[in-house]
C-alpha cells in the first residue's frame, strides 16, 4: 500500500484511524463511567438513549461492508442488474421493520431476538435461533467481511491472510472495548466517508468515460461482440421467470423472505433499533436507513457498469473473471492524490462498520442467550468480559471457514451472500412474520417448523457444495439433479410456504399458549393509540414507497434499458 499511495492519501487513511479510535476511547470512557447495575444494557444496547439519525446511519453502515461494495461493483461488471433489486427491496422491508416489529421489540424490553422468540414460543425456539445466528455470523457476514477486506489490502501487495489479520484485530480492538457504543457511533461517522468516497469513484469515473452516453455507446458497441452482455442486461433489473440466477418471481416473492429475516429478526441489524430511545425514533432509524438503501444502486452497482466501460475502452484493466475486482480498480487507476486516500477510507470503513456490528451481535448473543442463563448469577462486569472473549472465538473460527468459502462463491461474493442467507432464513422468517399476526401457532409448531427448515436448508446448501467440488453427480431427471435446479430464491419462497404450512397444522395438535404469554408479543385490538410523530412516520413511509417505484421504472425495459 505505501509504495502505491501518496503522503496525502497515507495521512488521509491515516487521519480516518485515528478518527475512528477516538470514538471508541470516548465510547469506552462512556461504558466505563456508568452505573454499574446498567453495564450490559450501556455495552450491548447502547444505553438504549440513541436518535433516529445515528440509528439509520448505523443500521445503513452496518450492512453496507466491503463485501457488498465489492459484490455489487462486480455485479454491475459482469451485467447482473437484478442484484440492485436486494438493495431497493430491503427498502421496503425497513419499513416493516419500523411499523411491525419495532414496537414489539421496544415494548418487550429484550436485548436479543432469541430472547423474543423465547417470550412468544419457548427456550427451546430461543435457543434454535442463537445457534443458526452465530453459524449465519461466520458463514455470511465475519468471513466473508474478512475475506473482502483483505482482497483490498491483497491489491496493494500486503499477502492475503495478513491483510485478514490487520483487519481482525484494529475492528476488534475498538469493538471489544466500547460495546454498541463504539460500534454506533464510530458507524454514523463511516456513512458519511462511505458516501464521500463511493460518490468520488462514480463521478470521475463517469467523467474520465465521457458522461452517461458515452457510457451507454461504449456498451452497445462491445455488446456486437459475441459473449458480451447488451445495454438492456446492464439497465434492465427485471429477468424473466426462466432466468437461471434471477426471475423476477424469485425477487419479487422470495427475495422479501430473505429481507425479513435479515433486516427484521436478525440481532446483527436489529441490534441498532433496539438502542432507541423510543418507538418513534426507532422507526424513523428505520426509514432513514430506508433512503440511504437507495443509494447504492448509484454508487456501488453503477459504477461497477463504468468500469466495464471503461475497459472496454482500454482506460481500465481488471480481470473479467473476477469482476470484484471493479470498484478496486477504479480507485488504484482513476482517482487524484487525496482522493484515492479517501476511497481507501470509504472501503475501510465499510468494512469495519459490518465487521464491528458483526463481532458486537455474536457477542451479545452468546452472552445473553447462553452464559447468562447458565450463569445467572454472574456479574455485570463478568458478563461483559464474556462478551469480549466469544467475539475472538467466533474470529478464530471464521478464519478457518475462509478457506471452504472460496469454493461456493463461483458466482460472485453477492451472489454467494444471498444464496447462502436464502437456505437459513425462511424458517426463522416464518416464525417471527406469523408469530405475530396468529395467536394459535405456538411453541410445538414453531420448533418442528424451524428444524424441518434448517434441515431443507442445509441439504440444499451442503449438496451444492459436494456437486461444484465434484463429491456427488447429479444425474440427469434424478432427485438431486432437480434440488440443484431449483433457483435459490424459488427455494427460499418454498421453503417458506413449506414452514408456514408446518407451523399451523403442528400448532393444531397442541394447545393455544395463555393470552398472558402472547399479550405483549401479538398484536391485540388497539384503542386509538398511536405513538409520537405517528403522520410524520407516514409521510415519510409514502415517500418511501414513491421512491421504490420511480426506481423499479427507471431500471426497467421502459427506462433506462428501453
Amino acid at each position: 500500500m505505501i509504495a502505491t499511495l501518496s503522503l496525502i492519501d497515507l495521512i488521509i487513511v491515516f487521519a480516518y484511524f485515528a478518527v475512528v479510535f477516538y470514538i471508541a476511547r470516548w465510547a469506552t470512557l462512556r461504558r466505563t463511567h456508568s452505573h454499574s447495575d446498567a453495564a450490559t444494557a450501556d455495552y450491548f444496547l447502547s444505553g438504549k438513549s440513541e436518535g433516529w439519525f445515528v440509528i439509520g446511519a448505523a443500521l445503513f453502515a452496518s450492512n453496507i461492508g466491503s463485501e457488498i461494495i465489492l459484490g455489487l461493483a462486480g455485479s454491475g461488471a459482469r451485467a447482473d442488474m437484478p442484484n440492485a433489486q436486494f438493495e431497493i427491496l430491503a427498502s421496503l422491508v425497513l419499513i416493516i421493520l419500523g411499523w411491525v416489529f419495532v414496537p414489539f421489540y421496544l415494548k418487550t424490553g429484550v436485548y436479543t431476538m432469541p430472547q423474543f422468540l423465547e417470550m412468544r414460543y419457548s427456550s427451546a425456539a430461543r435457543n434454535y435461533l442463537s445457534v443458526v445466528s452465530i453459524l449465519a455470523y461466520v458463514l455470511t457476514k465475519i468471513s466473508l467481511i474478512i475475506f473482502s477486506g483483505a482482497l483490498i489490502f491483497d491489491m496493494f501487495g500486503i499477502p492475503f491472510w495478513t491483510g485478514a489479520i490487520i483487519i481482525v484485530l484494529s475492528t476488534g480492538f475498538y469493538t471489544v472495548l466500547g460495546g454498541l457504543t463504539a460500534v454506533i457511533y464510530t458507524d454514523m461517522v463511516q456513512t458519511f466517508i462511505l458516501l464521500a468516497g463511493t460518490i468520488a469513484v462514480t463521478y470521475i469515473g463517469l467523467d474520465q468515460l465521457g458522461g452517461w452516453n458515452e457510457m451507454t455507446n461504449t456498451i452497445a458497441a462491445a455488446s456486437t461482440e459475441p459473449g458480451n452482455p447488451s445495454v438492456q442486461q446492464f439497465f434492465n433489473m427485471w429477468r424473466p421467470m426462466s432466468d437461471t440466477n434471477y426471475p423476477w418471481t424469485g425477487m419479487l416473492f422470495g427475495a422479501p423472505i430473505l429481507g425479513v429475516w435479515y433486516w427484521c429478526t436478525d440481532q446483527f441489524i436489529v441490534q441498532k433499533v433496539l438502542s432507541a430511545k423510543n418507538v418513534s425514533e426507532a422507526r424513523k432509524g428505520s426509514l432513514f436507513a430506508g433512503f440511504l438503501k437507495l443509494l447504492p444502486v448509484f454508487i456501488f452497482l453503477v459504477p461497477g457498469i463504468i468500469a466495464y466501460a471503461l475497459m472496454k475502452k482500454g482506460l481500465l484493466v481488471y480481470s473479467l473473471d473476477n469482476p470484484d475486482q471493479a470498484m478496486p480498480a477504479m480507485i488504484t487507476t482513476l482517482l487524484p492524490v487525496g482522493l484515492k486516500g479517501l476511497a481507501i477510507a470509504a472501503l475501510l470503513a465499510a468494512l469495519m462498520s459490518s465487521l464491528s456490528s458483526a463481532f458486537n451481535s455474536s457477542s451479545t448473543l452468546f452472552t445473553i442467550d447462553f452464559y447468562k442463563r447458565w450463569k445467572p448469577e454472574a456479574s455485570e462486569k463478568k458478563l461483559v468480559r464474556v462478551g469480549q472473549l466469544a467475539t475472538v472465538v467466533l474470529v478464530l473460527v471464521s478464519l478457518a471457514w475462509i478457506p471452504f468459502m472460496k469454493t461456493l462463491m463461483g458466482g460472485g461474493m453477492f451472489h454467494y451472500l444471498q444464496s447462502i442467507q436464502a437456505y437459513i432464513s425462511p424458517p426463522i422468517a416464518a416464525v417471527f412474520l406469523l408469530g405475530l399476526f396468529i395467536k394459535r401457532i405456538n411453541a410445538r409448531g414453531a420448533i418442528v417448523a424451524l428444524w424441518s427448515g434448517f434441515v431443507l436448508g442445509v441439504t440444499r446448501l451442503v449438496t451444492e457444495f459436494m456437486a461444484k467440488e465434484g463429491m456427488i453427480r447429479a444425474e440427469e431427471g434424478s432427485l438431486l439433479h432437480t434440488l440443484l435446479g431449483i433457483n435459490f430464491l424459488h427455494y427460499a419462497l418454498f421453503l417458506f410456504l413449506f414452514c408456514a404450512v408446518i407451523l399451523i397444522l403442528v400448532s393444531l395438535t397442541a394447545p393455544q399458549q395463555s393470552d398472558e404469554q402472547l399479550k405483549l408479543v401479538t398484536y391485540q385490538k388497539q384503542r386509538g393509540e398511536k405513538s409520537t410523530g405517528f403522520k410524520t412516520d407516514l409521510w415519510l413511509t409514502l415517500l418511501l414507497i414513491a421512491a421504490v417505484l420511480v426506481l423499479w421504472i427507471l431500471f426497467s425495459p421502459w427506462g433506462l434499458a428501453g
